[in-house]
């Protein structure tokens, strides 16, 4: 099992879509939020996703096909 922690920043079209739940589900992740704030026009959340080296990466380019801009946590000591 591997652990990285990612900041996701949702255009405002995908705040009330269910696509963390969509990428734990499809690629066997398992997402802790840590931070998450979400207004009208954007939503960004700070997970630590735990799962295998294959699954964090297929999952994360899941976000980033959705749409989601996905940036590394700085000082990120689980990757």
């Amino acid at each position: 099992m591997a652990k990285k922690q990612v900041t996701l920043i949702f255009p405002q079209h995908l705040i009330k879509e269910p696509v963390i739940y969509l990428m734990a589900k499809e690629y066997g992740v398992v997402p802790n939020i840590r931070r998450a704030k979400v207004t009208e026009t954007m939503g960004e959340v700070t997970l630590e996703l735990d799962g295998s080296e294959d699954n964090l990466k297929n999952a994360i380019a899941f976000m980033e096909r959705k749409g989601v801009k996905v940036e590394p946590v700085l000082g990120d000591v689980l990757s």
